[in-house]
């Protein structure tokens, strides 16, 4: 009996399988782009570079120390491309996509580790929504490449311009933002296409797509624009984005990009309001925003995207549910809500200690850079923000840090992707609750 019980306790928990899921993958990815062939002059690169690529990729966040196009051969940019893909849906989301599409059983503990890693709120048809899932990103991504193809086809060529069509859009929708501008100038990004329309609004579409999470997708094919009948967190998180979007657009359009032409103008302010959350391309020289637009960027680098996405970040919700809290601290209400529904108190908990995580890990990760490389805080900051909310955004600075800048630039886009909960959960899984309640007192704060 007791041999029983412990076996029981051997059993990885749904939180350990998402997290050396992603792990296996990124160091599977490492150590095929350190083989010869991935590279385009045929030297195996320095694994310090492919893990810090495949971590970037399989975290989505768009980070690079090499160029994607210059460095890189076909058969590297396909390993990232990959990467970035599974990264983006995540690796359990895949696997259980893969096995009900196969027509394998899939256990409860493969759908409660999926779960966890899209953040639905039970295992009930857990397997429909993979399947819903596969589905929405094939065909988003196939519009997203046929509408990039005449654009990418008539820059680089009919068969260079298929495949430029199909990266950036799986990098868009995944929110990756690794690019293979270089062909035209090394870490450009989309600077080149900061006047065309189509190729900018195409872009910030797959990017709003894959950032606002499966369960919003699952609630706007049920419910269609009747956005009465949504689940109150797809409200939260379609108010919210929309508020991130266009706050950000109006202080960028009066305050960064007044010199640009009006049309231009327009779209640089939404392209940049966008992206930051969390999709790493850009379309404009962000070295030249003051240090008021650079913080603001970093704020958005912060939030991200929203649960259950391929955004990463510390969520839209996290931020809802914390400015709401202190709203009604403010009006002295007893509850946290949102279109009349009381958020439960662990929720609000949960919220403050994923933000007090993010903010300690971005800070330190900023000033032990700063300090390490000698270069100006808000420089560094901007490159953690980017990392911890897996963004991909930089100030030119990545391809010149040391190896210990490097690592911890990895740490937080690995914690960035996996979440600070999932980490915690993982590693204290085992450990039960006491249900001991100490003698209560009051501290003063504020």
């Amino acid at each position: 009996m007791l041999e029983k019980q412990k076996s029981k306790h051997k059993h990885l928990t749904s939180f350990q399988i998402i997290i050396l899921g992603f792990l296996a993958i990124i160091i599977a990815g490492s150590l095929l782009l350190s083989l010869p062939f991935a590279a385009r002059d045929g030297q195996c690169a320095a694994f310090s570079d492919a893990l810090f690529t495949a971590t970037s990729a399989v975290c989505v966040t768009g980070l690079v120390v090499k160029d994607t196009a210059l460095y890189w051969s076909v058969f590297g940019q396909c390993v990232i491309l990959l990467l970035i893909q599974v990264g983006g849906m995540g690796i359990v989301t895949v696997a259980v996509s893969a096995a009900a599409i196969s027509g394998r059983k899939i256990g409860l503990m493969q759908r409660s580790a999926m779960q966890e890693a899209i953040s639905a709120h039970h295992v009930g048809g857990i397997v429909r929504l993979a399947k819903l899932i596969l589905k929405i990103t094939a065909l988003t991504e196939l519009v997203g490449a046929v509408l990039l193809m005449p654009f990418f086809c008539r820059d680089f060529g009919p068969l260079k311009g298929i495949w430029f069509s199909v990266f950036h859009s799986v990098s868009a929708f995944c929110n990756a933002g690794f690019d293979l501008m270089g062909a035209k100038e090394p870490y450009s990004s989309l600077t080149s296409y900061a006047t065309q329309p189509f190729v900018n609004f195409t872009v910030m579409a797959l990017i709003i797509i894959g950032g606002i999470g499966f369960l919003t997708w699952e609630d706007i094919k049920k419910n269609k624009l009747r956005f009465r009948k949504y689940r109150m967190q797809s409200k939260v998180i379609l108010t919210v984005t929309a508020l991130l979007i266009a706050v950000p657009a109006f202080v960028l359009f009066f305050f960064e990009f007044s010199s640009l032409p009006l049309g231009e103008r327009l779209l640089c302010s939404l392209f940049q309001s966008v992206t930051p959350r969390t999709a790493g391309f850009n379309t404009a020289d962000l070295t030249a925003l003051s240090d008021s637009g650079k913080m603001m960027i970093i704020i958005l680098m912060l939030i991200g995207g929203s649960p259950g996405s391929t955004a990463g970040g510390m969520k839209t919700t996290t931020v809802a549910v914390l400015v709401s809290s202190a709203l009604s601290v403010f009006s002295k209400k007893e509850h946290t809500h949102f279109f009349k529904r009381r958020i439960a108190e662990d929720t609000v908990r949960n919220a403050a200690t994923i933000f007090l995580m993010y903010i300690v890990l971005f800070a330190a990760g900023g000033m032990l850079i700063s300090r390490i490389e000698n270069i100006p805080l808000l420089v560094s900051l901007f490159e953690t923000a980017s990392a911890i909310g897996t963004v991909g955004l930089s100030l030119g600075i990545t391809a010149q840090l040391g190896l210990v800048s490097r690592l911890i630039l990895i740490l937080l886009m690995f914690f960035g992707r996996v979440g600070g909960l999932t980490l915690i959960f993982a590693a204290l899984s085992q450990k039960a609750a006491t249900g001991i309640k100490y003698p209560q007192e009051k501290i003063t704060v504020g």
